[in-house]
């Protein structure tokens, strides 16, 4: 461990936080919305409509196809626009943004679809307009497939951040290419790969404990 220098440690594991914390709340805002609308204007749903559908699902499938070391350049020019700048915590947030949303999307999605259709009619059945169908009967029932969804964005989110560190963005992945990497400083490598898996075993263990707590209600 002559490598480790563990207030460096300290605050890649700060970076990667807060990069987390960030796009996982972006992406939840904007993803969720998203999700939403492409389940009700999905075939046989309460908004039916094919041409809506079919280009937000166009959108969703294409932003999910680009590989996300690829977006990361690619948004570059988008990224200095939003936030100033393209290096760091902040300048990794947008591209985590856009490349975990679509995807969160397509899991509340199915996680919609999993709802039984007798709760939606009987909604109807007892006056509730639409609004009220989708606030008070159609995400409330899928509550605990909506965690699980955010569970696994989040695992997924960690990955992202790692591989933001290719192009300065800080954080863990950062700390082990610059040092672990193109160093070859082992104990550096090991260590950075520990605490992310530490990270992600914690989000799972956080996300199950969610899921069983909604589950019961």
């Amino acid at each position: 461990m002559e490598h480790i220098d563990w207030s460096e440690i300290g605050q890649a594991t700060l970076d990667t936080l807060a990069m987390l914390g960030g796009s996982l709340v972006l992406t939840i805002v904007l993803g969720l919305p998203l999700g939403v609308i492409l389940f009700l204007t999905g075939r046989g749903q309460m908004l039916e409509n094919r041409l809506a559908n079919g280009a937000l699902s166009l959108l969703v499938n294409v932003l999910r196809s680009v590989p996300f070391v690829i977006l990361l350049i690619v948004m570059i020019p988008l990224t200095v626009a939003l936030v100033g700048t393209s290096l760091g915590v902040a300048g990794a947030i947008p591209p985590l943004v856009v490349g975990a949303a679509p995807f969160f999307a397509r899991l509340v999605e199915t996680a919609l679809r999993e709802v039984d259709k007798g709760v939606i009619e009987a909604s109807f059945a007892m006056g509730a307009k639409r609004r009220q169908v989708v606030l008070d009967a159609l995400l409330p029932e899928a509550l605990p497939g909506l965690v699980a969804a955010g569970t696994v964005t989040a695992v997924a989110l960690v990955s992202y951040t790692a591989m933001a560190g290719v192009v300065g963005a800080g954080g863990l992945g950062d700390l082990a290419i610059r040092f672990g990497y193109q160093r070859f400083q082992t104990d550096v490598m090991v260590v950075t790969v520990v605490l992310m898996l530490v990270l992600v075993q914690a989000l799972q263990m956080i996300g199950d404990a969610v899921v069983r707590k909604v589950s019961h209600k």
